[in-house]
C-alpha cells in the first residue's frame, strides 16, 4: 500500500508573500540593530536609508506633477498618498503656514513596527526630505508613533525654525538639488 500523498510545498498555507517578507526583513533588521548598537545609532542608520528613498519619492512626484518643486498643498498630499500607496492610513489633521500635522491608523510596516522605534526615522526622513527639499525647512516631530505602542501615531511638521520647534523634533534642510 503506497503511503498517501505528501502536500507540495506551493499549495501549503504559509501566510508568507513579498510584501510580508520584505516587512518582516525590515522589522528583523531594526530589532536587531536595535539591540547591538541601541535605539539611537539604529536610528541613525535607518535615517541615512530614509534620506536616500526621501530624495528618489521627491523626485517621482515631482516628474509625475511637472513641476521643480512642490507647493505646501502638494507636499501635504504627497505625504498622504506616499503613505498610502505602501499601505499606511495617515491623513492631514491641521494645515497652516507654520506646520502640517498628520495623523495615522496603520503602519506602513504593519505589526513588525511595534517596539522598533527605529522603523520610525524611515518616516521621519522621507517626510523631512520632501518638506525641506520643496518648501526650504522641516522639523519634524514624532510625537506619538505605533511602535511606540500607541493605537496611532501624530506627526507635527514645523515649517519655520522658531522657538515652538520642541528639542526632539528632527531639523531638515534644503540642500543643492541638481542631483534630483
Amino acid at each position: 500500500m503506497n503511503p498517501p500523498p505528501r502536500p507540495e510545498p506551493a499549495s501549503a498555507d504559509v501566510p508568507l508573500e513579498r510584501d510580508v517578507f520584505l516587512r518582516r526583513l525590515l522589522g528583523e533588521l531594526a530589532g536587531t540593530l536595535q539591540e547591538v548598537v541601541g535605539i539611537e545609532e539604529a536610528s541613525g542608520y535607518i535615517s541615512v536609508v530614509g534620506a536616500a528613498v526621501g530624495e528618489h519619492i521627491n523626485a517621482a512626484y515631482r516628474r509625475a506633477l511637472s513641476v521643480e518643486r512642490l507647493s505646501r498643498e502638494q507636499v501635504s498630499a504627497v505625504l498622504v498618498d506616499l503613505k498610502r500607496r505602501i499601505r499606511g492610513d495617515f491623513f492631514v489633521v491641521e494645515e497652516t503656514e507654520d506646520r502640517i500635522v498628520l495623523g495615522n491608523r496603520a503602519c506602513p510596516f504593519g505589526e513588525f513596527a511595534r517596539g522598533r522605534p527605529s522603523l520610525c526615522m524611515m518616516t521621519s526622513n522621507v517626510f523631512g526630505h520632501i518638506v525641506a527639499q520643496n518648501l526650504g525647512y522641516a522639523a519634524v516631530g514624532l510625537e506619538r508613533t505605533i511602535a511606540r505602542g500607541h493605537d496611532g501615531c501624530r506627526v507635527v511638521i514645523h515649517l519655520r525654525a522658531s522657538a515652538d520647534v520642541p528639542d526632539d523634533a528632527r531639523e531638515y534642510f534644503r540642500r543643492d538639488d541638481r542631483s534630483d
